[in-house]
């Protein structure tokens, strides 16, 4: 569910792109990342460094076609949400709070989360979704300088991105379980 969560603004974005205006889908993505907000205070759950990211740069894109220019092209919008998405991404890896490590947290033991490879796990997966984010950045912006492209290059570009970071952020945890093992109960913190 998590995962779903994750990705929900982002899927409703590139469906509604598809059949309305960048507008309307700028605004349902970042209603659906308030909601998502909403659910997990509801649910006691921390606040996201990339749900907050998104809904800001879901706005702030949005103001801008709303308030400065309404005329950049659909790639165009999507090669500013691709941007403002790595800039959350690379940010929160910068500041030594990779986004990932938010959900991992609420799904693992809390002695699980307190252990060095823990953290380390985190970064390389928050890697991961950042070279996936900087793919479909590229994908778009080749779809809009390479005119012999179709259009759906940059949505099949995406796809296998997203996808590939789904199941990266999947099988590593697993990996790094059976190759390290479970930690002996000694050496976990008793705090």
């Amino acid at each position: 569910m998590t995962i779903f969560l994750v990705l929900a603004p982002y899927g409703a974005f590139a469906t509604l792109m598809l059949v309305t205006s960048a507008t309307v889908s700028l605004l349902c993505a970042a209603l659906i990342c308030l909601g998502v907000i909403a659910f997990d205070v509801a649910r006691r759950r921390s606040i996201k460094i990339l749900t907050v990211g998104s809904v800001i740069v879901f706005t702030a894109v949005g103001s801008y076609l709303t308030f400065v220019d309404a005329t950049p092209s659909t790639i165009a919008v999507k090669i500013a949400i691709d941007a403002g998405i790595l800039v959350v991404s690379l940010g929160s890896i910068l500041v030594g709070h990779p986004f990932t490590r938010q959900y991992a947290v609420e799904e693992v033991d809390a002695a699980i989360a307190k252990l060095p490879g823990f953290t380390q796990a985190n970064y390389l997966i928050t890697w991961a979704w950042t070279g996936a984010v900087l793919l479909m950045l590229i994908g778009n912006i080749a779809v809009l300088y390479v005119p012999a492209l179709p259009l759906w290059t940059g949505l099949l570009v995406a796809f296998a991105a997203r996808n590939a970071a789904v199941c990266f952020t999947r099988w590593y945890p697993q990996y790094r379980k059976a190759k390290y093992g479970a930690p002996p109960a000694r050496a976990l913190p008793s705090h």
